[in-house]
């Protein structure tokens, strides 16, 4: 049966992969890449380099799959993302039948953590419940852009006796979590938090958080947040695209 492994890579510093995570590329024999364009050319990049100085130069394989497009407007988002992610289930169900022995074992390199806001289990699950290709897998897990930003920012995420809830700016968008004074942001194309500037919150804020483009800031929202409105502009415009996240935190 074929195997694949899921494997945390991190969220852009070399130095995060776990042991399990090289001892994982170092057993995989071909990697499944999904292509997302130029855009995103140097996220390709990225993970070859990390393939180069874990397991060497010329000693491992990838298979590059054109990433389908995704509806990011669509009035039923959540139906959008469900038919985004049959589609990838589909393409990789060609691809690693093509490309991977019935005793091989293919891997997937995912940013930060696999349980996190990432895709790539659930699109497992589907080619799993199709049932035309047998697979199994496993999960490697890795170190989270949460816990990078947590750490660059030396706090903690949480505070005594206290919760904190993982949201996404498009649920951000609907109102500040109730009852939860910790709340971290992924997702969040349009800054969202601009919305409670009025509000007693303070901000912690990192973007390409582990990779030498790093940008950090911190302070109240209402006295930051165009500063961070300013950089994240800046930053897209050189890279073409902006990874961050966000942890807002309420003041008594």
């Amino acid at each position: 049966m074929r195997k694949l492994l899921v494997i945390g890579i991190g969220a852009g510093d070399p130095g995060q992969l776990t042991v399990e995570a090289v001892d994982a590329l170092n057993a995989v024999d071909i990697f499944f890449v999904l292509d997302k364009g130029q855009a995103a050319a140097d996220l390709t990049v990225a993970r070859r380099q990390l393939c180069d100085r874990f397991i060497g130069p010329g000693r491992y394989r990838e298979v590059l799959v054109a990433d389908p497009p995704r509806d990011r407007v669509a009035a039923d988002y959540p139906e959008a993302v469900r038919n985004w992610r049959d589609e990838r289930a589909e393409l990789l169900e060609q691809v690693i039948a093509a490309e991977l022995g019935d005793d091989g074992l293919g891997g997937f390199l995912v940013w930060g953590d696999p349980s996190l806001y990432d895709g790539t289990v659930r699109v497992l699950d589907t080619i799993a419940a199709r049932g035309a290709l047998a697979i199994e897998y496993d999960v490697i897990p890795g170190i989270s852009s949460v816990q990078a930003l947590a750490a660059r920012h030396r706090v903690t995420l949480n505070r005594v006796a206290g919760a904190v809830q993982i949201t996404t700016g498009r649920r951000l968008a609907e109102g500040l979590p109730s009852g939860v004074d910790d709340v971290v942001v992924m997702l969040d194309a349009n800054l969202t938090c601009k919305a409670y500037r009025d509000q007693e919150i303070d901000i912690y804020w990192g973007a390409y958080l582990g990779t030498e483009d790093e940008a950090l800031v911190a302070g109240r929202l209402d006295e930051v947040v165009d500063e961070i409105e300013r950089l994240r502009q800046d930053l897209r415009r050189r890279k073409g695209w902006i990874m961050d996240t966000y942890l807002l935190r309420r003041n008594p």
